[in-house]
């Protein structure tokens, strides 16, 4: 098998990063965990719709297939992320789980569970959605009560009957809060209050503000974009006010759990039966074994490119601007790596990939 560079992650990340790599006239191989493409997305929730208008979640090259203004649902992307590698005659090996990444000759060693490959460059696109978090405070909680992470959850007839405690206050505590809400009793646990903004002002959705004000592509290295960073995530086309009206009571952070009870910061307690853990992912690059790229569990990097030459990252969060690791923004980065792939590719011939 001959390549030029090898993409791990077969997602939107390594996907667009493999479309501007074939435009620099190199060969990229992408390796992907899943069994198919858009896995990581048929997963998810069957309710779930993107906050960004179809218009906005394009890859480069390929438009997404529906109208503007309308919200994409998780089954539209994975099919979108389909077709567009096959579209592009993109080469993805499916069930390639990367167990480890080192040095060899120049070059880089890629392991699967099944083989060794030889690379010269490496393109990490695992994105930032890799392992479901869920606090140590769960462990309280005795075997009879249900517990799941939001990467689990699926709709509200897979859960059993009763309320629902539902702990975590981002985008994905509140869309599935208020979905249950219209079967059951719902308590949403919110630890830190972020932002909430609406879908659309004045008449216009809220990205259409974002890009034309051009605060989507304001660098992370810039005042603007510390400031942006330091505030952490927001919630966009819900609030507190909606979710309360459809019948959620709204607790503080949980703080200790014991048997079937959880308590909160406020001392209020709540027996439960089942409990959703909307707590976010934690990044695992456990299997990179590069000295010097990861520090303290981050990627040491300029723009996606580390001081390891040939080896570089796209769709992290905030790699080069607050767009990085969306869908219709992931491709910016991917350029600017592609554009460095070809220059290292020129300057420095090591072996090609081999089975």
């Amino acid at each position: 098998m001959i390549a030029d560079v090898v993409v791990i992650g077969g997602g939107q990340a390594g996907l667009a990063t493999a479309w501007h790599l074939t435009q620099q006239g190199l060969r990229p191989l992408v390796l992907d965990a899943g069994d198919r493409i858009g896995h990581s997305w048929q997963g998810r929730w069957e309710s779930l719709t993107l906050f960004t208008p179809a218009e906005y979640d394009s890859l480069p090259g390929t438009p997404f297939p529906a109208p503007a203004g309308t919200y994409p649902g998780k089954d539209a992307v994975a099919d979108y992320l389909r077709d567009y590698a096959e579209t592009n005659d993109l080469d993805v090996e499916l069930g390639a789980r990367v167990t480890r990444l080192g040095r060899h000759d120049g070059g880089f060693e890629i392991r699967t569970a099944d083989r060794t490959l030889l690379a010269p460059q490496v393109v990490v696109a695992t994105g930032p959605f890799q392992v479901p978090a869920v606090p140590a405070v769960a462990s309280g909680l005795a075997g009879s009560v249900h517990q799941l992470h939001s990467a689990a959850y699926r709709d509200p007839a897979s859960l059993p009957d009763g309320d629902v405690l539902v702990v975590g206050g981002g985008n994905s505590g509140f869309q599935i809060a208020q979905e249950l809400a219209a079967s059951r009793q719902v308590d949403l646990a919110v630890g830190t209050e972020l932002p909430l903004l609406p879908q659309r002002v004045l008449g216009r959705d809220l990205f259409w503000w974002l890009t034309r004000s051009r605060l989507m592509r304001v660098s992370a290295t810039s005042r603007l974009g510390r400031r942006l960073q330091a505030r952490d995530d927001v919630v966009i086309g819900t609030d507190r006010r909606r979710l309360e009206q459809a019948g959620v009571r709204m607790r503080p952070r949980v703080v200790s759990t014991a048997g079937r009870v959880v308590r909160f910061a406020d001392d209020s307690r709540l027996a439960v039966g089942v409990v959703v853990w909307a707590t976010g992912y934690r990044t695992d690059h456990s299997w990179i074994d590069v000295p010097g790229v990861v520090v303290d569990g981050r990627v040491v990097h300029r723009r996606g490119i580390t001081d390891v030459p040939g080896l570089s990252f796209v769709g992290l969060p905030w790699q080069h601007t607050r767009g990085s690791a969306l869908l219709g923004f992931v491709g910016d980065d991917a350029a600017y790596v592609a554009a460095v792939a070809r220059r290292h590719a020129a300057s420095t011939p090591v072996p090609h990939p081999i089975d």
